[in-house]
């Protein structure tokens, strides 16, 4: 109901805006908000050849191409005026994201196919866990800490391994494995949902420790770094596994409180214990490697434990091939049973992440965003906050929302500020430390029909703003 709420919210809001702004005059036209495509050139004007300035008119007639580009605002794109059936049209500032019906084409073909390919081959290979038997011995071995965690989940239940193969690709940055067995998981914890149509204790919890964003090797992050220049890429690690571990933390403590979990059982410590020395033991070897060291450490430990993932389970596939056999089928066979399922998964959510990108590209190209996100910064500023914390604010205010914009909005602001600046390492940690709520909410339970998620989604907006002012106080401390 919450959601159904906030994106009626949105929507509407971002459409009056539009007409109101259309209508007073302070946009020239509407048609980017429906047709255009991220960065493309926006229509402000359209004049008489005659009503333009006498320098730009001479200058666009002696041109070859009849344009003429002037560098009005370093800060924005260039102002272009195009000359064409006897009038200029007067170009300036770029399009944010891509426009309504651009949005419906790359949510299919750019998000929805890939994502149904990743959600195919991990399928499968779970299909393969499941009947060889690893998922269940992982469940067994498993279930001392996850029956403390989510304690309406039975003992040694299958939904604990395809939690915890998904805790621990988030944790190593594997994206592509991590959604296949978030969703495989939430379909497990479905089955024993006694409401079907509202989300269950387990499922919330899940949810919200999903998107706390709990990363060690943050690839993609010290990609963008190294494609921006800095110095020394994997700097932001430590801070990004700081702020996302501490985001963690209070998700578990506000969901369990609401949930009313036992803190203080000794396999729930121990387990607690556990990951906090794993996570200080890999700083401290990375920590005393030199630069080489640890982009090379960064860009491989991730692939190897998934090159090591996909080959155990066809190896002990192949040692268990009597199982298969037991249940009249084949090892390739069970794969692609579970590929197809994988395949019908994808079908099953493309609706709920149309219906949320399509919002959050409405809302953005509508303008209501940056009068937002600049009205924040404006009360930081007076509040005195650094200039340099405000000009990241963007990444962390649009994250919760999109990725691909909060992406947009990081590598422009090491473009603008520097990689190297603590704006440019600032909304490095903001776009590491946190999940984009809406698409994970969208996403997950859109898969298993939840119509009601309860107080998850303002628990996951309040991690995400527990991460934010983490980010910043960790980035103050470390830079």
């Amino acid at each position: 109901m919450v959601l159904s709420r906030f994106w009626l919210v949105i929507f509407i809001s971002a459409i009056v805006f539009v007409v109101f702004s259309l209508f007073a005059g302070d946009s020239y036209t509407i048609d980017h908000v429906l047709n255009g495509k991220k960065d493309d050139p926006i229509l402000v004007s359209e004049k008489y050849i005659e009503q333009i300035p006498a320098f730009i008119k001479d200058s666009i007639k002696k041109a070859p191409n009849q344009t003429m580009i002037i560098n009005r605002d370093t800060l924005n794109a260039d102002t272009t005026y195009v000359f064409k059936n006897k009038t200029v049209k007067i170009y300036s500032g770029v399009q944010k994201s891509d426009g309504l019906l651009p949005t419906c084409k790359s949510t299919l073909l750019d998000l929805i196919l890939p994502l149904m390919a990743y959600l195919a081959f991990f399928c499968g290979l779970m299909e393969l866990l499941i009947i060889s038997g690893a998922s269940g011995k992982l469940a067994k071995g498993l279930s001392p800490v996850f029956v403390k965690v989510f304690p309406s989940i039975p003992k040694d239940h299958p939904s604990i391994s395809y939690m915890t193969l998904n805790f621990a690709a988030n944790f190593l940055g594997l994206d592509s494995a991590a959604t296949p067995f978030g969703l495989k998981a939430m379909e497990s914890l479905q089955e024993i949902n006694p409401e079907k149509d509202k989300a269950s204790d387990a499922q919330i919890m899940f949810m919200c420790l999903h998107a706390s964003g709990l990363t060690l090797i943050a690839t993609s992050i010290i990609g963008y770094r190294a494609a921006a220049g800095a110095t020394n890429p994997a700097d932001v690690m430590l801070p990004c596994i700081i702020t996302s571990f501490i985001g963690t933390i209070a998700a578990f403590l506000i969901v369990g409180i609401k949930q009313k979990i036992n803190f203080k059982s000794a396999s729930l410590v121990a387990a607690l214990m556990a990951l906090i020395a794993a996570i200080i033991g890999l700083l401290m070897y990375v920590n005393h490697l030199d630069l080489i060291g640890k982009n090379y450490f960064t860009s491989n430990l991730s692939a190897l434990i998934l090159v090591g993932i996909i080959a155990f389970t066809l190896i002990f596939s192949f040692i268990k091939e009597k199982k298969f056999t037991d249940a009249k089928t084949t090892v390739f066979e069970a794969f692609v049973v579970g590929a197809n399922n994988g395949v019908k998964t994808g079908v099953t959510i493309f609706p709920y992440v149309l219906g949320m990108l399509v919002a959050i590209s409405l809302f953005r190209n509508s303008g209501l965003f940056e009068i937002i996100s600049n009205w924040i910064a404006f009360i930081f500023s007076n509040m005195g906050v650094s200039k340099q914390i405000t000009d990241a604010l963007p990444v962390a205010l649009l994250r919760p929302f999109s990725s691909a914009g909060s992406r947009g909005f990081l590598i422009d602001s090491m473009n603008t500020f520097g990689a190297d600046s603590m704006t440019g390492r600032l909304s490095s940690i903001f776009q590491c430390s946190a999940e984009s709520t809406f698409y994970v909410i969208a996403v997950y339970f859109g898969s298993v029909n939840i119509k009601n998620t309860r107080y998850a989604l303002g628990t996951m907006l309040l991690v995400d703003v527990i991460c934010v002012i983490t980010a910043i106080f960790v980035a103050s401390w470390f830079f």
